[in-house]
This record gives structure tokens, C-alpha cells and sequence, in this order.
């Protein structure tokens, strides 16, 4: 079998499409329905196009409207409002808001006042969801499905490539992995967790053969004042960043749960190992201390492997075989 590789951009971030096939024309055909899918999602459901289906949905919701949605947004809401009631409310796709205070370019915290007016705008028990309908009774609210939908697009590149005839291969869209199967060999991929505090390192290693793997991390956007590290997770409750976990990796069946479970951990802050332990998902954490925990803590340690590909902005890397 041949491999097949992709590189693309799309919802803010380098993606990668690694297949296996009898022929090159073969895996292209799979990797261009994936890459269709995944252009469609982002037309759909990105915050920054005016004609996407969300800009839409936060038009109605600024006017205190009320809008109808399909099926697959429904099931998107339905999945977030899992999540919300799971995570005690702290996993709430209408906190984006708090993006107005929070400018991570600008090396500047927001006064307590910015951020105190926008808390009233937050709660997704403040809407009404009565499939297919969703009301917005307070003006100037706003949802975002950045925590779900690039994991939700993972998902569906293993279906789309089956189709195709590829059974081989994996995607990688930013970090949010979904394996559609092993190697031709049956041999597991190596997949990196990048290390927290070091760009390029990977701090351990999996193998795995099926399911699909997911990080949230503080990394990749902060602010940096007298020694104090501000994240770009943000507690919905409070409007300030999450301090007790740097990175949290978890893996599971489907990539939006590993990405959902590892957010809402994230967000819970020093309940948030425990929680996660309790859902048995094999997962690995660090805290901002540099300690380390979780299920997979045993695993090998792979301090100086390279991430490699120069994507570093990924918390997760497929790693080239030695």
C-alpha cells in the first residue's frame, strides 16, 4: 500500500491527512471528501464569515430573536447542552463573548468592570432550546461551537474515508486526531502529547490503533505578567482564566468527547483530575507546577522527541517512524 499525505488549512489551523491505499488516486478521492467536509463545517459554523450558518444564529441573538435549526445543529446544541449540565455549567458555548475583554495579543489583563458586564451575557441556561428551536429571551447573547465542531469534523473523516474504500490512515486536524484504522502492518501510529512548557517536546508517547485523541492546554494563547501566566481558558462563571492545569490529553472513541472531557477538566481546575479518573477515559494531565498525573502516566517518556512538521501550535502530533 502506498501513504498518501495531505497538508490544508481550515478552521484556524494546519490540518494533515496521512492515508494508506491500494493507489494514489484512491486515497486522493477519500482525502478530498474529507477536506470537503471538513470546508463545509467551517462555512457553517466559523465566527469570523458573516454567511455562515452562526454569524446567522448570533444575528437573531443580539436581537433577543428566535431561529429554527437543522438537524446536524441541533445535534450540536443537544451535544452542548450535555456537556453544560455535565460540567456543572462550566462547559457553555455562549461564554465566546468574553473574546470583547480578553485580547491575548495585547499583553494586557481586562478591567474587572469589561468583564463583569459581559457575565450577564453568558448562561446557557439563559436560553431556550425546544428542538428545532432555539430563543434567545435576553439581547446581545452569542454562541460559539469552537470547543465541539473541529472535534465533531474529526469524527466524521473516519466514515467519509470507509466510504472511500481507505481503512488505513488518520486525521489530524490541529491537534484533534481521529485514527479511521491502523497501519497496513497493523502496527499502532505514534502519536506525541506535546510538552506544556516546552515548544517542539514531546513530554510522552502513544500507540495507538483506533478511536481518536484530544488536548486543551493554556499554551498556545497567554498573557505573562510579573511571573503569572493567563490562559486563554476561560471559566464562564468567574470570566478569568483557569490557573491549575497547564494541559490536559485524553483519548476516546469519538474526538469530540476526548476534546469536550478534556476542556471541561481544564475548567475544573483542581476538581478536574478527579472528575476525569471517574469518567475512565485514559487521559494524561500536567499542572501549571510541572506535575504530572492520569492513566497514562505510566507510559514511556519521550522528552526529546521532535514533534516535528513545524506545527508546534498542535498539543498533539503524529510522529514520523524511526
Amino acid at each position: 500500500m502506498q501513504l498518501y499525505r495531505d497538508a490544508f488549512h481550515a478552521m484556524g489551523t494546519p490540518c494533515e491527512i496521512q492515508l494508506y491505499a491500494q493507489t494514489q488516486a484512491k486515497a486522493q478521492r477519500a482525502a478530498e471528501l474529507i477536506i470537503a467536509d471538513v470546508r463545509r463545517l467551517e462555512a457553517l459554523y466559523s465566527r469570523y464569515r458573516a454567511d455562515s450558518f452562526l454569524s446567522e444564529i448570533n444575528r437573531v441573538a443580539m436581537a433577543g430573536g428566535r431561529i429554527s435549526v437543522d438537524e446536524e445543529t441541533a445535534g450540536l446544541l443537544n451535544y452542548a447542552a450535555t456537556c453544560y449540565e455535565q460540567s456543572e455549567g462550566l462547559f457553555d458555548i455562549t461564554s465566546g463573548i468574553l473574546r470583547r475583554a480578553w485580547n491575548f495579543k495585547s499583553g494586557k489583563l481586562p478591567s474587572k468592570t469589561q468583564v463583569q458586564e459581559l457575565l450577564s451575557k453568558i448562561g446557557w441556561s439563559k436560553l431556550r432550546w425546544a428542538p428545532p428551536v432555539l430563543e434567545f429571551p435576553l439581547p446581545g447573547m452569542e454562541i460559539d461551537f469552537g470547543g465541539i465542531v473541529k472535534e465533531y469534523a474529526a469524527d466524521r473523516t473516519a466514515s467519509l474515508s470507509l466510504q472511500a474504500g481507505v481503512r488505513h490512515g488518520l486525521v489530524n486536524l490541529g491537534g484533534d486526531i481521529k485514527i479511521i484504522g491502523p497501519r497496513p502492518d497493523g502496527e499502532p501510529w505514534r502519536i506525541g502529547i506535546r510538552h506544556p512548557n516546552h515548544q517542539g517536546a514531546a513530554t510522552r508517547m502513544l500507540l495507538l490503533q483506533e478511536g481518536a485523541i484530544a488536548s486543551s492546554g493554556d499554551y498556545e494563547r497567554c498573557i505573562v505578567l510579573n511571573g503569572v501566566r493567563y490562559g486563554h481558558v476561560l471559566n464562564p462563571k468567574t470570566g478569568w482564566p483557569v490557573r491549575h492545569l497547564a494541559s490536559v490529553t485524553v483519548v476516546s472513541d469519538l474526538c469530540v468527547v476526548a476534546g469536550s472531557a478534556s476542556t471541561i477538566t481544564m475548567l475544573k481546575e483542581t476538581d478536574g483530575p478527579a472528575w476525569l479518573r471517574n469518567l475512565g477515559l485514559p487521559h494524561f494531565w500536567v499542572d501549571i507546577q510541572g506535575e504530572t498525573g492520569g492513566s497514562l502516566e505510566e507510559l514511556s517518556t519521550e522528552t526529546a522527541a521532535s514533534i516535528g512538521n513545524g506545527k508546534q501550535q498542535a498539543a498533539i502530533m503524529v510522529l514520523d517512524e524511526h
